[in-house]
Order: C-alpha cells, then structure tokens, then sequence
C-alpha cells in the first residue's frame, strides 16, 4: 500500500501574506510583519522555507508557484512599497498576463506587462515589463490579482505584440468571449493612438463589422475583392413571431443563404456535433441555404468554399418564396480605413 502523500503547502505565516495568495514584499515584511532582514535573507536562501520570486518579492512556500502567484508577484514587485498593492492604486496587470488570466487562449501570460503611474519609473526584470501611463484605468480584480479592465488590457497587448495575427486572434476572443463590446475595444484602441497600425486597425475594422474570430476573419478575407455581395457576420436571425433561430457566421440575408464555418476543436463531442446538426437543420427548415465549411478549408482550399457559395447566392436569385427572416442585434459596419 502505497503510504506516499503529496506535500502540501502551509498557511501563510502572516496575515499579509495570507491575503496576497502566500506572497509578500520585503517592506512587508520587515515594516508591517517585523520580520528582521537578516531572517528574511535566512528563509530565502536554497532549500529555506521562503523563495525570492522577483527583487523584493518572496513566496512564502516551499512548492512552486502556480499562474496567479506569478502574476500577483509581478503587481508586488511594480507597486508602490507603502501602498496596498491589492488596491490597484499603484500597480496593475495589463496585457497578455491579464487576459490569460480571464482565460483567453493565445495571450500569453509572461512577461507580464505591469501598469504604473507616470511619472514614476521601475526597472524592467525578465518576468515583468513595467507600463508607464497617464491613462489610468479602471481596475478590477481578477483571480486575486489587481489587473486593467479587459478592454484595456486587450489594447495594452496590442501595443506591444510585433505579430500581426496574433493582434487579431486576442482582439477576436476577448470580444467573442464578452469581455468588451467591438465599439468600446475601438474607442480606446483610437485613445492609445494604436489605429495608426495597419494590423491593429484591421483587426479592429473586423470586429466591428460582426467579424468574431480568426477563421471568420480569415473568411471575409477570401470574400474581401469577389464580386459576392456583403454578407452580415454574426447576426442573430429570428423567425416571423420572433421565435430566435440561429447565429450562423455569415448570412445573406436577401438570398437566404449562410456560411457556417465548424471547427473540430469544439465539435469533438457527440453532444457538440449533433447540436451542430440541429443548428443545420433549423436554418434549412426555414429555407435558408447552408454551406459548411471547416477553418482548414478556408485556409487551404477557399476557392472550393466560394464556389459553394456562388452556386447557393446564384440558385437563389429567382426564389419565388424567399426566407423570411429578421436579421437582429447587427448593424453592418464598414472598415475604417483611417485612424480613427
């Protein structure tokens, strides 16, 4: 019989430290804790009870830190010594590390960006990259950790992400994941002047215009110079007593048809792939035209998927009785070409 437990982390030994996920600063400790500099140098050496995770920022463990210590010991080690550093006052998580933490895919969660006020001034470590700003934002805490409202933290990673689809893969899913509606990301995208940036300002043109993913973004770049006409992108479609139907990704609403792009990553279930089917069969139960397609399609063969498409939009165009559907909650936007 295997007698082997695994080790468990012990209770904070401070109150201080108990509030901020076993972490602490050392000007909390020696200052607020009392705890003399020399027992703090002690418990931090190798194999001590303590270890440094940033200059002047201490895990008061003996295991590893998960994420959110890592992050909360990024706004220790950016806020002000004397301030409350769960306040939010001084210090914030912006970027890629506070949208991983609200659990967007492909931010990434080091190095953490770290908002300050100006004029101050923090010398940057490998783990954490301090944000000087005059445009304080509102803060919220998220898993313990005083970070940047998500519209914000999505306009910070922009600023410095160098990869132009990795811009319009996090925009996508901060928006599709209801962190900030596409008119709120714009507004303060244009306040950060990131509008200037051709992949920021395309990326955002997208949202605005229904666009709400990457293999949907990828979509309306294959449609982008046809002759098809506009479709509208996400619109919610209700039948004539107002009973909702579907979202399909794109639909064309004065031929009755829809574009469906399915990906196997959420689809990989029976449950998953019959609700799709359901969702099929709805829409072509009230006369709408489907053609399905998976990301890989429209990225690999998107001639196969515009000729569907034309065939459908074609077919249409003497339909004696058309769908008669209400397109909702959609307002097609054009791309702003300028900065906004």
């Amino acid at each position: 019989m295997n007698t082997h437990k695994a080790p468990v982390t012990a209770p904070a030994p401070f109150p201080v430290a108990r509030r901020q996920l076993n972490l602490a600063t050392r000007h909390q400790l020696t200052t607020t804790a009392g705890v003399p500099h020399a027992t703090v140098t002690s418990r931090t050496r190798p194999g001590g009870p303590w270890q440094r995770l940033l200059p002047r920022v201490y895990l008061l463990q003996t295991g590893p830190p998960d994420h959110r210590q890592r992050a909360l010991a990024a706004v220790l080690y950016a806020a002000e010594p004397t301030a409350d550093p769960l306040a939010g006052d001084t210090a914030a998580l912006t970027g890629g590390a506070a949208l991983a933490l609200l659990g967007i895919r492909d931010a990434p969660p080091t190095p953490a960006d770290v908002l300050i006020r100006s004029p101050r001034r923090l010398t940057p470590v490998p783990q954490v990259r301090p944000v000087t700003t005059t445009r304080w934002p509102g803060t919220l805490t998220v898993a313990g950790v005083p970070s940047a409202r998500p519209v914000r933290a999505a306009a910070d990673f922009a600023a410095r992400c160098p990869s132009p689809e990795r811009v319009r893969s996090v925009l996508a899913q901060v928006v599709q994941s209801g962190w900030c509606h596409p008119r709120d990301l714009h507004t303060e995208l244009r306040s950060a002047r990131l509008l200037s940036r051709p992949a920021v300002r395309s990326a955002a043109g997208e949202l605005l215009a229904g666009v709400r993913s990457v293999a949907e973004a990828q979509a309306r770049d294959v449609l982008t110079g046809t002759d098809l006409p506009t479709p509208l992108w996400n619109a919610r479609l209700y039948t004539p007593d107002g009973t909702f139907l579907a979202t399909p990704d794109a639909y064309w609403p004065d031929e009755g048809v829809a574009l469906e792009i399915d990906s196997a990553e959420y689809h990989y279930t029976r449950d998953a792939w019959h609700a799709t089917l359901r969702r099929r069969l709805r829409l072509e139960s009230h006369g709408v035209l489907v053609v399905s397609a998976t990301p890989s399609m429209i990225r690999d063969t998107p001639g196969q998927v515009l000729a569907a498409l034309r065939t459908l939009l074609t077919l249409t165009t003497p339909r004696q009785t058309p769908p008669t559907l209400t397109a909702r909650g959609h307002q097609q936007l054009p791309l702003f070409q300028g900065a906004g």
